[in-house]
């Protein structure tokens, strides 16, 4: 469909899904959150306006496009260009004291870089918002210029992974955690002071390279996603028992934890790329919901996964009195499970007995299809980008639908 047909597509749906849109309005946090959630629940599973979003790859009837034949495998597409941008960071990331150098490198050693999840979506956005050069009066000259500006398109990738790297380091010495990866968490390793310093080193040279793009927006919404990072994680620490219980303020600090820094990254890419301010509006909301699912997914695998298939202690959130989706959803079937979580999760009998109530609860079941649901926005979004007959487009366009589906049927 040509970009007007597109927005006129969000136009048509926006009245009805607003009517499906949250804020949460509770002090301390009284913006408007940029999570566009739901209210409840029930307006979750059964707010009418998914029907119009949900990508062609997911609904049945109809002429659809035969991505499930001809399924992409994202990491493979960008395989040679993500180990470039690993090359590149195990060198901005050496430093002059020893110490520091070998605990900022600690998890970009080649076998512990873990999923790379975010620069794939990264570089395969990049590709997908494709915009050709024009030719100048020699071939060398469009090369030269390619190759730079793909550069500057892999600096967002690398930008985004330090800062990812960073927030992990500071998580693991905020939860005292002892393995990531499915090696020993830095600051275990190393002790919680070279590990917070290690992260803001990462935070740093991250800093460094997002100036060196020399786009004033670019760095906004990064310094923003930062930002909703300590935002998110002070949410986490500082939470009463109502907002433990509530859906809203879940779902906004799984935004601020999780999706922002997916989402704005790739705004930042669709701005670098010179789309339009509606084509960017896309990419963010691409990279918004497939954060969510992931996140969800997360939520999930922490009570049905396993240590070693996660990397990390299983059961890890609610051991630390963390209310996730699936716990939220088991308090509205059990009302009783409420008090089990007011009394204190940190009191193993009261872990069993919220695990016992989750059992017993279609939590886990509720919070699949939640995440199946942002993944069908996240795929809706790149159905609605301007249309490209580019082979390499096309083929990037795929492969970040393919992500939807491998963020909700994860195991890892």
């Amino acid at each position: 469909m040509s970009i007007y047909r597109a927005i006129s597509r969000i136009t048509r749906t926006a009245s009805s899904y607003n009517r499906c849109r949250w804020f949460y309005s509770s002090a301390p946090h009284q913006q408007l959150s940029p999570y566009s959630g739901f209210r409840s629940s029930e307006q979750v599973l059964g707010c009418r306006v998914i029907s119009p979003w949900f990508s062609r790859s997911f609904r049945s009837g109809g002429p659809q496009p035969q991505y499930e034949d001809d399924q992409e495998d994202p990491f493979s597409l960008v395989a040679d260009e993500l180990s470039i941008v690993a090359n590149r960071l195990r060198s901005m990331v050496v430093a002059e004291v020893p110490k520091l150098a070998s605990a900022a490198e600690y998890f970009f050693k080649m076998g512990v870089e873990g999923k790379r999840f975010r620069p794939t979506v990264i570089l395969l956005m990049a590709t997908a918002l494709n915009n050709q050069i024009s030719k100048p009066p020699s071939e060398g000259v469009v090369d030269m210029l390619s190759t730079e500006f793909r550069t500057r398109l892999q600096s967002i990738a690398e930008i985004t992974e330090m800062i990812h790297v960073a927030s992990l380091l500071h998580d693991d010495v905020l939860d005292d955690a002892d393995t990531r990866r499915g090696i020993g968490s830095l600051n275990f390793v190393m002790g919680n002071k070279i590990s917070v310093l290690a992260g803001d080193f990462l935070l740093s040279r991250a800093c460094i390279t997002l100036a060196s793009l020399k786009n004033t927006e670019v760095v906004s919404l990064i310094a923003t996603a930062v930002e909703h990072l300590v935002t998110g994680e002070t949410m986490q620490m500082s939470s009463s028992a109502e907002q433990r219980s509530s859906m809203d303020y879940y779902l906004q600090k799984t935004y601020y934890k999780t999706a922002s820094l997916i989402s704005n990254s790739c705004k930042s890419i669709a701005l670098l790329t010179g789309q339009t301010a509606e084509v960017a509006m896309l990419a963010y909301e691409y990279g918004k919901n497939l954060g969510l699912a992931f996140q969800l997914i997360d939520d999930v695998l922490d009570f049905t996964g396993t240590s070693s298939s996660l990397g990390k202690g299983s059961l890890s959130d609610i051991r630390h009195g963390i209310v996730t989706a699936p716990l939220l959803y088991a308090m509205e079937e059990f009302p009783e499970l409420r008090s089990v979580v007011d009394r204190g999760l940190d009191n193993p009998a009261n872990v069993d007995l919220a695990l016992e109530y989750l059992g017993k609860s279609h939590g886990i079941q509720r919070t699949r299809e939640l995440a199946a649901k942002h993944a069908s926005l996240a795929s809706a979004a790149i159905d609605s980008f301007p249309e490209n007959d580019d082979e390499d487009v096309q083929r990037s366009r795929r492969a970040l639908i393919e992500l939807t589906h491998r963020v909700i049927n994860r195991t890892k």
